[in-house]
């Protein structure tokens, strides 16, 4: 079984630089099955281990998945510009570890976001030769029409790109709103299929990626939860 030191182990979950962590660990704040533990030199088998730190309950994870509940007004870059960054709606150990989010959403998207720390998968997930599709439910300032869809569907051509870009599949759901299946994940795609297609987005919600749904992870605007085995193979 994999084993660390204990301050290894605390640093490798974003609580901090290495000498903080030893200071943690010296000053009581660590416990192991109970047992407050101060020799930051022991070493722990990291398999299914639970830890209370700083007066709440903790699992090692050697890399973190995560679903959130985008609200508006969030930027999704670590350096936000104009507004506060998604980092702040997640627990500073995260921004420790250095998570990122996967395949961003506007400042004025919302929806589900994933996020990770582990490199592989952040590649996988939104490298176009996965073909990945994501299902966003978008309300438009003119009203949906058949041509609107056809055009999605035969493809629009956008500006700065040299091949057109087709919806996967198109489905209006009333006069103003349509769910729409994208696998490109293109900068802006939604909103400049649209305005290509001859409407405007007004609003735009991101509902699924894959098979794994806003509706069944039963997250508020601005939750955020661990992501199980199961759930990431629905991605």
């Amino acid at each position: 079984m994999k084993k660390t030191t204990l301050d290894r182990m605390l640093q490798s979950q974003g609580f901090g630089t290495r000498k903080y962590c030893r200071q943690l660990i010296d000053d009581g704040e660590l416990s192991i099955h109970g047992q407050v533990v101060t020799d930051y030199k022991q070493e722990v088998e990291l398999l299914d281990l639970q830890f209370r730190l700083f007066e709440e309950e903790w699992t090692y994870r050697e890399h973190v998945y995560i679903a959130l509940n985008k609200p508006a007004g969030i930027e999704c870059s670590r350096k936000p510009s104009s507004h506060p960054g998604v980092m702040t709606l997640l627990p500073e150990q995260f921004d420790w570890r250095d998570v990122q989010a996967i395949g961003r959403l506007d400042h004025d998207t919302t929806g589900l976001l994933l996020l990770s720390d582990d490199g592989a998968f952040n590649h996988a997930m939104s490298s176009p030769k996965r073909h990945v599709p994501k299902l966003y439910l978008a309300t438009t300032a003119e009203p949906v029409t058949q041509k609107l869809m056809e055009s999605l569907l035969k493809g629009v051509v956008l500006h700065d790109e040299q091949q057109s870009l087709a919806a996967v599949t198109c489905i209006a759901r009333g006069e103003y709103q349509l769910e729409i299946v994208v696998e490109q994940g293109k900068y802006h795609q939604v909103k400049r299929m649209l305005a290509a297609a001859g409407n405007h987005c007004s609003a735009l919600q991101r509902i699924a990626i894959g098979s794994l749904t806003l509706e069944s992870l039963k997250l508020n605007e601005g939750e955020w939860c661990f992501l199980q085995p199961d759930q990431l193979k629905l991605l």
